[in-house]
């Protein structure tokens, strides 16, 4: 009985090869898994938080292939051989542009969503590096910041767009 059961979990699992942070890793895993729960769990990259598990708030945003995703909402076996960018990964010692304007603009409150919305702001900025406001609260609708800091992210996105003109 036993190996028939290992058997039936070895054929749910998959081994998928993904680079998080320029880092190579090859998994035997699930599939439908999570990519946030890979991030966290798996490889203990923390600094992408759940929020709410269904994509709406943002909090778990992290960079597939540079574009801005959702992780809990990603499954893994969607991402093998893609690059994946998490905060961490962005710069280690605080250096990224959005990252000084965060800070410089005081963005912070309880901090909880500002790893989703630094790699949002970060997508933003790497795919439209002017943007206007309007393109700016667009692009940042479906981040929520539960302390309201939404005037401050738009200032240190500003701020990045100036500085790149």
């Amino acid at each position: 009985m036993w190996q028939s059961v290992r058997f039936c979990w070895q054929i749910l699992m998959s081994s998928i090869g993904l680079i998080v942070n320029g880092k190579r890793h090859e998994l035997t895993i699930r599939p439908d898994t999570p990519l946030l729960w890979i991030l966290r769990d798996t490889l203990g990259l923390t600094g992408t938080k759940y929020g709410c598990g269904m994509g709406l708030c943002g909090a778990c945003t992290v960079h597939l292939d540079g574009e801005a995703v959702r992780s809990c909402q990603t499954p893994i076996g969607s991402v093998g051989g893609r690059k994946v960018t998490t905060i961490e990964g962005l710069s280690i010692d605080r250096s990224h542009p959005i990252q000084r304007a965060w800070i410089a603009e005081q963005v912070p409150q309880c901090g909880y969503c500002q790893s989703g919305q630094i790699m949002q702001a970060a997508a933003l900025l790497e795919n439209t590096p002017h943007p206007t406001r309007e393109e700016i609260d667009d692009a940042m609708s479906g981040n929520i910041c539960r302390c309201a800091t939404y005037q401050r992210i738009r200032r240190a996105i500003q701020r990045v767009a100036e500085a790149k003109a």
